[in-house]
């Protein structure tokens, strides 16, 4: 089509169980009059599974109706992806038709236990997503990882995707020609949690449509095969009082993890074991979240190793610059198949029982515990995360307080849309496994 007779489309979007961000496209210039009513949405798209089949299981069936309605404060535009006309995406709120917010939308669900942290601990979490990825059928001969030559030999394709995530307002921070082959990792700048995941939502968008406008295939998947490396993705997080000041570092604490940090870390590896189905939610994830393979496979809190499942992250005082302001945790496992405002939400909810319950400071652990034996892991108390998606799930169901932090509903269409996958892989192959979804994601 000639650039002058294509109309320029905006997409009120939502992301759902299975990370797939979905919407409905309308005319850019009648986007203002829809900004308040939203769009049709139905809730039986919230139990799509990955390979777009609706799960058989699923608590909605055919009946309902609901709105998704833009928020304009998180409008992601630009001009710079080399598409024929602007890349436009709007991220919505579904809501009833009486305009109340639907119980299963995630980015409600991430709002509500932001509110409710703040509420009870007088905390604001500010986050970030740091995704890697691979690009397919570039056709390029390889390069040594973190190389110049790796990043300019894809050029334009670096800077072009620098760019366009600069114009769509994400304040991208770096983008990394990764360990593995054609792999790449994007960053951005730290900002209040809900606008993270709304950023990480754009940023896989963003990347997508820059690669395919190349003529390549970016895949977020976490494994591409089963013996490369794999695609993480690692959510940062620290803390603001409600006077705005930083509170997650505390010099006079072990490894500078204030008090409050603490209690919400012991939350979380409370927990992991259920987390880790919500937030590395596939068959595949479960390859990558092996001893050595940089992702995490124990459940344990290090300072600055990367095999951690929390790792408590360097800072700079180059210069004197202040610990405060830079000192926040990752959480790594992870990866883009889980929704980005499901995985912080939980994370968020975990964090917040361990707050409120006050639990002890997490032991920090120096050593890979796989590089320990059996009886040293056992006087330390560290345990394994689960080494199967289908053992995470059983993990999730058991773990009574996690499932009660979701609408019920939301659990079944989870659920159903993850036994769906499991099904429909039956009788594959590692090999076979990882194709599926290398090319759906």
């Amino acid at each position: 089509m000639n650039e002058q007779n294509a109309a320029a489309l905006t997409a009120i979007a939502t992301t759902d169980l299975a990370a797939v961000t979905r919407g409905r496209f309308v005319a850019t210039k009648y986007l203002e009059q829809y900004a308040e009513t939203g769009v049709g949405w139905v809730p039986a798209n919230l139990c799509l599974n990955a390979f777009s089949a609706v799960a058989t299981s699923n608590p909605w069936g055919s009946e309902g109706d609901l709105r998704l309605v833009p928020d304009m404060s998180a409008r992601y535009r630009t001009n710079a992806t080399g598409g024929v006309t602007p890349f436009d995406v709007v991220i919505g709120d579904i809501l009833n038709l009486d305009g109340s917010p639907w119980s299963c939308c995630t980015r409600h669900i991430l709002r509500e236990a932001l509110a409710q942290l703040k509420a009870d601990m007088g905390l604001t979490v500010v986050a970030g997503f740091e995704q890697e990825f691979k690009i397919l059928a570039a056709d390029i001969p390889g390069d040594h990882s973190f190389s110049v030559s790796a990043l300019r030999r894809m050029d334009p394709f670096a800077g072009r995707l620098m760019a366009a995530l600069e114009e769509a307002g994400v304040e991208p921070d770096v983008v990394i020609a990764e360990y593995g082959q054609d792999q790449f990792e994007i960053t951005c700048r730290p900002s209040e949690a809900l606008r993270a995941a709304d950023r990480a939502v754009a940023i896989r968008e963003i990347v997508r449509e820059v690669c395919r406008i190349l003529g390549w295939r970016a895949t977020f998947s976490p494994k591409t095969t089963p013996d490369t490396v794999g695609n993480g993705v690692h959510i940062h997080f620290s803390f603001l009082d409600n006077r705005g000041a930083p509170v997650t570092y505390d010099p006079q604490q072990k490894a500078g993890l204030s008090r409050e940090a603490a209690a919400f870390c012991a939350g979380v590896l409370s927990h992991l074991p259920a987390l880790s189905a919500l937030t590395a939610p596939s068959v595949p994830s479960f390859y990558r979240l092996r001893p050595h393979n940089w992702s995490s496979s124990f459940i344990w809190l290090a300072e600055r190793n990367r095999e951690a499942s929390l790792r408590i992250c360097p800072t700079v005082t180059i210069g004197g610059r202040d610990p405060a302001s830079q000192f926040n945790i990752e959480y790594r496992p992870a990866d883009a198949i889980a929704n980005p405002y499901l995985a912080l939400a939980a994370i968020v909810r975990a964090g917040h029982e361990g707050g409120t319950r006050r639990l002890p400071a997490p032991q920090l652990v120096a050593r890979d515990p796989s590089e320990m034996s059996a009886d040293e892991r056992v006087k330390l108390g560290l345990l394994r995360l689960p080494e199967t998606f289908e053992d995470a799930l059983a993990a999730l169901q058991s773990d009574s307080p996690v499932i009660s932090w979701f609408n019920p509903l939301l659990m079944e269409s989870f659920l159903g849309v993850k036994r769906s996958e499991i099904q429909l892989l039956a009788g594959l192959d590692p090999a076979a496994i990882c194709e599926r979804y290398r090319s759906v994601y």
